[in-house]
């Protein structure tokens, strides 16, 4: 079993708010266990340029609450090659860091899972707004970026009540639906179009509102994952600003789109992500110090733990279909 030192610490792919909280975790924890800590800038490409700075308490001092990375982000392409992280097992050797702590989705996982197959021992920490890796129950960043959503859909009701008018809103996930779904509960949104379910537009959406303005409704918010009018656009020839016109010249209702874009990525986490990201950057130290090899931290009935990397990339994400069930209920 190889003997820890020092840890690095990278975060890969898109930011999450909540990256902070976890690399604050895991340079505290190491130094109370008398561990050495190097923060890797830019992701994996900072792995392979050896670009990294020594972190100490002060280094983390007021990042708590802030959104993004502190360490910056970046995708390599270099990296994705064998050579690449053969490259990338000599610069951490070079740099004297005996294990690593990448924070990301399952992207970064891979690179992780790359590495540990060579002989570095990788732990892998979920931080992605999509909510979309199988293996737990929560990935940080989420409950923030649907915060988000919910403020940003709450205002546009205000105009779509003075207006009577419909809104369609456009949030991030390519494959997931999490962050519409969960975002058209909170916000009572009349319909979620999502990745996971086939909808019938004339049906689920345009049949509803039709029987909604029947009963005195004016104004209605429907809620689209990106990954629908992204994908399933090729298939109906719509994109979000087309499915607002296809709703309008159907029903009657004026209908504008909006897409929000990166703005679901920043701001300052939660109380949630910020205690769930300092408890998996904690853990994520822990075992490594034990000797861990090739893991990835996990939420699971409120307690964290972890899995093969390899394992936790075979498990498939789905939808929670009791949610999708309440929000057809209640809607």
């Amino acid at each position: 079993m190889k003997n820890i030192k020092t840890i690095g610490v990278l975060t890969s792919g898109g930011d999450a708010p909540g990256m902070n909280a976890v690399v604050r975790s895991v340079v505290r924890t190491a130094h109370s266990n008398g561990l050495k800590v190097k923060g890797i800038l830019k992701g994996y490409a900072g792995l392979l340029s050896k670009n990294a700075i020594d972190m100490d308490l002060a280094s983390v001092s007021g990042t708590l609450q802030r959104g993004g990375t502190i360490l910056g982000s970046a995708r390599s392409k270099e990296f994705n090659t064998p050579e690449g992280v053969e490259k990338g097992k000599q610069s951490l050797i070079e740099m004297g860091i005996d294990g690593l702590v990448v924070c990301g989705g399952d992207g970064s996982f891979r690179g992780a899972l790359d590495l540990s197959a060579i002989g570095i021992p990788c732990v892998g920490i979920p931080c992605t707004i999509d909510h979309n890796i199988g293996c737990t129950d929560y990935t940080i960043g989420f409950d923030t970026a649907v915060n988000t959503v919910v403020e940003i859909v709450d205002k546009l009701r205000d105009t779509s009540q003075s207006h009577n008018r419909c809104s369609i809103v456009e949030v991030m996930g390519h494959n997931c639906g999490a962050i519409a779904l969960h975002a058209g509960i909170c916000c009572g949104a009349e319909a979620v179009i999502i990745p996971e379910v086939r909808n019938d537009l004339e049906r689920d959406v345009l049949n509803q509102m039709r029987e909604a303005l029947n009963q005195g409704k004016t104004h209605f918010i429907i809620i689209v994952a990106e990954g629908v009018t992204g994908e399933r656009a090729k298939q109906r020839s719509m994109d979000t600003q087309q499915l607002a016109t296809f709703i309008e010249d159907r029903v009657g209702v004026e209908t504008r789109a909006t897409i929000i874009g990166h703005v679901q990525r920043g701001g300052k986490p939660t109380a949630r992500d910020r205690r769930i990201a300092s408890m998996m950057g904690n853990y994520a130290v822990n075992i490594l110090k034990k000797g861990a090899h090739n893991r990835v931290v996990a939420m699971k009935r409120n307690t964290v733990v972890d899995y093969d990397i390899k394992e936790a990339l075979e498990i498939s994400k789905t939808i929670n279909f009791e949610e999708l069930r309440t929000f057809n209920e209640i809607r």
